[in-house]
């Protein structure tokens, strides 16, 4: 049986992900985790830093996954497709967690706010020096590769909102799918039939 804490942060996930952070109430979030309103703050502070501490360990678990991920790669394109793959998967696969990451940034304020913008900037600038480093090396041919980064993360993102494991599609072949999907969009030439730019040489 889980923790209270983990009971904490699961209740707060499902409400913050289906009524928002304002529309979520302290006595909703007691009943959810199955506790009484006093003891709820002994788990997790305020609502403020509970929301504080969940957008936290997403974001740095992005950032860890990401920054492993582009580590592995020294061919700009095979980054952004292993890029791509890792968004696309933790998206799929955590749904909730994208919604209150991506939706609830604006009820943070103050040193809370600007850890998590400061974790934000640090993912997606693994991914800007992806665009960059293939712009620069004449792999990819895009016009903004500012525009274009936030293209790719709109589009990796929305996973999230419509992806079913239960669908036709499992994940690794749709998370394949996204990564040709970014190819074209950064107008990288199609790959000869059975290559991948990852591929030894």
């Amino acid at each position: 049986m889980a923790g209270a804490a983990d009971r904490v942060r699961e209740a707060a996930l499902d409400l913050f992900a289906e009524r928002g952070f304002h529309g979520v109430g302290i006595r909703q979030l007691a009943e959810r985790a199955g506790l009484s309103s006093a003891s709820l703050y002994h788990y997790m502070g305020t609502k403020t830093d509970l929301l504080a501490a969940i957008m936290r360990e997403c974001l740095g678990r992005l950032v860890t996954e990401a920054e492993a991920a582009a580590a592995e790669h020294a061919d700009p394109t095979a980054r952004v497709e292993a890029l791509v793959r890792a968004h696309v998967v933790s998206h799929a696969e955590q749904p909730r967690e994208t919604r209150v990451v991506d939706g609830e940034l604006s009820a943070l304020t103050g040193e809370a706010r600007a850890e998590v913008v400061a974790l934000r900037d640090r993912y997606e600038r693994v991914w800007q020096d992806a665009i960059d480093a293939g712009t620069a090396a004449g792999a990819f041919t895009v016009g903004s590769p500012a525009v274009a980064r936030r293209a790719l993360l709109e589009m990796c993102s929305g996973v999230a909102r419509w992806y079913d494991a239960a669908g036709p599609m499992p994940l690794a072949e749709l998370a394949d799918t996204y990564a040709a999907l970014a190819r074209q969009l950064l107008g990288v030439p199609p790959a000869p039939a059975g290559s991948r730019s990852d591929a030894p040489a």
